[in-house]
């Protein structure tokens, strides 16, 4: 493995609450098959992963990086007191922190430990609109992209003088303001700060080259702007991008499907062309989502549950599953639901502290065990 100082993490949150049963399908247990008389996996239609367990047949994908031995499946994630708000339940993934409202996100504090100076504008990059709570700490800058190939200030103004002459105002009224207040420093200093992320993102695809072709849906755009990001070597250590909705109430089988159809090809797309750049020894991708789903279905979906499933993807791990599956059986359901067996905290632990080289303990709050997915 490469230098831990090189190492670099991206984070796919499956926002909405991914259905980990339809998800790694324990499709001959007959409690499964007794719960799920209208979204049940049959056997004959999921991915086969091993004797017990198959995919959800949009996920092809992750099954061929899983047979290459690049897949750690994080079975029973979660935490004490499950939430199933999507908002609470998101908030305590971000902050670790389930028995408070944190004000810091797990990313941020960990951004601060990696650039203490905020001297690279670009060691976090947001892949979507506004900025997840997981990248926010004081002192932490966090660059957004909607869309690598429009990004940048001014972009579309004609001839480069111009575009010049406007943003060196800019940059001259937030220099200027510096030193009137807390406040319009911290303005001042996000304002700079954007002008400079802007300016070094702008250049990322200029400088790439790929054979690997992306879907031309938005999440695989997405993965093709962080390959880009961090192919270009401008110092990004860490990239955060989201999908969804993976609340599926209703019409379950055909949305999860096509979710994963988008997420699982372009997750193996970004590790191929990470490889083909021979970068792929030096990036973990990391996925989550806010909570599992109900055992029992409710027609055509299910409802917010708890006891989810994570996965570490990459020339980092070591394949294979991790944890425990959750017991299907009725008197081990925690008010119907699975019961999380693995404190999420130590998934965080073990990436920060194996992965990143970044203390874990004053970020997670304590002392969570790791499942020993990381081969470094």
């Amino acid at each position: 493995m490469g230098n831990g100082k090189n190492r670099k993490l991206v984070v796919v949150q499956l926002s909405g609450g991914n259905d980990y049963l339809n998800c790694i399908v324990p499709y001959d247990n007959p409690h499964y098959i007794d719960n799920r008389p209208t979204i049940g996996i049959a056997r004959d239609e999921a991915v086969p992963l091993d004797e017990n367990y198959g995919l959800n047949p949009g996920m092809q994908a992750i099954k061929d990086l899983w047979d290459d031995g690049k897949v750690a499946i994080i079975h029973g994630v979660g935490y004490p007191k499950p939430n199933r708000s999507h908002f609470r339940s998101m908030d305590i993934w971000h902050t670790a922190e389930p028995d408070k409202v944190g004000d810091q996100g797990w990313l941020g504090q960990a951004l601060r430990e990696i650039d203490p100076n905020g001297d690279n504008v670009v060691t976090a990059v947001n892949f979507g609109n506004g900025l997840p709570r997981a990248l926010v700490s004081h002192g932490a800058p966090v660059a957004s992209v909607a869309n690598l190939e429009t990004y940048g200030l001014l972009t579309d103004m004609d001839g480069e003088d111009q575009r010049a002459q406007a943003l060196e105002a800019f940059s001259n009224m937030y220099t200027q303001a510096i030193g009137s207040g807390p406040v319009m420093d911290f303005l001042s200093k996000t304002g700079l700060d954007a002008l400079r992320g802007a300016d070094i993102l702008r250049t990322a695809p200029e400088k790439y080259s790929s054979n690997v072709e992306f879907a031309s849906n938005g999440f695989a755009q997405g993965m093709k702007s962080i390959s880009q990001v961090l192919l270009a070597d401008v110092g990004t250590r860490i990239a955060y991008t989201q999908h969804g909705s993976f609340d599926t109430h209703t019409n379950e089988t055909a949305v999860h499907k096509k979710l994963w159809g988008e997420v699982a090809p372009a997750i193996h797309d970004l590790y191929t062309d990470l490889k083909a750049h021979d970068e792929s020894e030096d990036v973990l991708i990391m996925l989550f989502s806010e909570f599992g789903r109900r055992v029992k279905d409710n027609g055509s979906g299910c409802d917010h549950g708890s006891g989810g499933v994570a996965f570490l993807i990459g020339d980092g791990v070591k394949g294979g599953h991790y944890s425990e599956y959750p017991s299907l059986e009725a008197n081990k359901l925690v008010e119907g639901d699975l019961a999380f067996n693995l404190d999420f905290r130590g998934v965080y632990t073990e990436v920060l502290e194996d992965w990143m080289e970044v203390e874990a303990r004053p970020i997670v709050n304590g002392a969570y065990e790791k499942v020993g997915a990381l081969a470094v």
